[in-house]
């Protein structure tokens, strides 16, 4: 697992490397055909990964790679499921909040993740039988990443928030969002808000920076796997809302249920 965390986090690296070449300059928008915006980055972030990766011969499902049929996929036992960019509004308005999701998904569920921030180096790994850790990449450095690894912080670090804190979503908020945070007013009174963009929501609640994140709008499987793994594997739930069962992956339809992710 550890040879799968490191080489996770080189693509993820990689990726983040080639999104700022893109991130640094103008660059075309394009809208797809389910009206979600793409760039030369998404492009560019998912070769990356796809080169590195490619050579240990796991399947894989990349937002933009080729969208195999549910018949191709059905049977499989394990792959990598990755968001080459999560965010692309927040790289379009250039505020910094996006990542590079990579995770390796067995019988559904995640057992490894990565979620990297390009803009800041903030880098987020969790893993099945070893927990969740996290490290800020400095190019500049020239460390190896198993330098990284050996002295990341494991999280959640000892503090937790002395306000119960929810974190929403800085694009994506509905009218049930608000419902949800007013029960928890009722509940813990006060309540703080923190927004970001992107899965670093997840990554949030993993580090204990927030008590609970509610999905009650529309994701995509590689929206959320990756940060699924970091915050599982950190002891937080991630949840379907409506039946309180952990989330699944490489279903038929690969639109998420509205979820909750929440610290135990």
């Amino acid at each position: 697992m550890n040879d799968v965390l490191k080489i996770s986090i080189e693509a993820a690296i990689e990726a983040g490397k080639k999104i700022l070449e893109v991130y640094g300059e103008e660059f075309k928008v394009e809208i797809k055909t389910d009206n979600s915006p793409l760039t030369e980055a998404d492009k560019k972030s998912h070769l990356a990964i796809k080169e590195i990766l490619s050579p240990l011969s796991i399947e894989m499902l990349s937002e933009e790679g080729k969208q195999l049929a549910y018949a191709d996929r059905k049977d499989w036992k394990k792959f990598w499921l990755i968001d080459p960019l999560d965010g692309t509004k927040e790289f379009i308005k250039r505020n910094g909040e996006f990542t590079v999701n990579i995770a390796l998904i067995e019988n559904g569920y995640p057992v490894a993740g990565v979620v990297y921030v390009p803009v800041t180096g903030k880098t987020y790994y969790g893993a099945e039988g070893t927990g969740s850790f996290v490290f800020t990449y400095n190019s500049s450095d020239n460390k190896s990443v198993e330098s990284y690894m050996a002295s990341a912080e494991k999280i959640p670090g000892a503090d937790v928030p002395g306000v119960y804190t929810v974190v929403a979503s800085r694009s994506h908020n509905t009218p049930e969002t608000e419902s949800f945070i007013e029960e928890k007013r009722k509940v813990h009174g006060e309540v703080e808000l923190i927004s970001s963009g992107s899965s670093i929501k997840l990554c949030l609640v993993a580090e204990g920076k927030a008590n609970i994140y509610p999905r009650l709008a529309p994701t995509m499987e590689w929206d959320t796997a990756a940060g699924h793994a970091v915050a599982k594997f950190a002891g937080c739930k991630v949840y379907n809302y409506e039946t309180g069962n952990e989330l699944q992956y490489n279903k038929e339809n690969l639109l998420n249920p509205w979820f909750v992710v929440e610290r135990n």
